[in-house]
């Protein structure tokens, strides 16, 4: 599981004079996580934001688990992160020790400090930096990070 802004993109946002906001998506973030997905492993999104760009991605890329709006500051009646991925792990039969998730920011904290294999990339805000047992990945976010987690994992194997 990832969230997106810092980890699935570069964390810009970029808007047309129309108001509308794009993200650019790495295209080996997409194919690893296409790749997890045939082998087993399912895939998702942990994203405080509500995005209409996000679920595209999300179905493009026909990942199982996409919750939008979670984990949210400005909104404080929603789901943690932490909730969302509990529920994921309800569903799959799984514990929290049977994840991965990469996060960047310090509405992550709480979910990698909760999972067995917390990951972030290397330019993540300091709080997240801190957690204990957190792996650095070399690749920043946008730029195949992702890519970089799913290599791990296919490996590991």
């Amino acid at each position: 599981m990832t969230d997106v802004d810092g980890c699935l993109t570069d964390g810009g946002m970029y808007y047309t004079a129309e108001g509308e906001v794009m993200k650019r998506f790495c295209v080996y973030d997409g194919m690893g996580m296409v790749c997890l997905q045939q082998a087993g492993i399912p895939c998702g999104i942990l994203t405080s934001e509500n995005s209409p760009v996000v679920k595209a991605r999300a179905e493009k890329l026909k990942l199982r688990y996409l919750y939008l709006g979670v984990g949210s500051k400005v909104n404080p009646n929603c789901l943690t992160k932490l909730q969302a991925a509990q529920e994921i792990c309800d569903e799959l039969g799984i514990s929290l020790a049977e994840v991965c998730f990469v996060g960047d920011d310090i509405n992550d904290v709480e979910l990698l400090s909760h999972v067995g294999y917390p990951c972030c990339p290397p330019n993540a805000r300091p709080e997240v930096l801190a957690i204990p047992g957190i792996h650095v990945l070399k690749t920043p976010g946008g730029q195949g990070a992702i890519r970089e987690v799913t290599d791990r994992i296919l490996k590991g194997q």
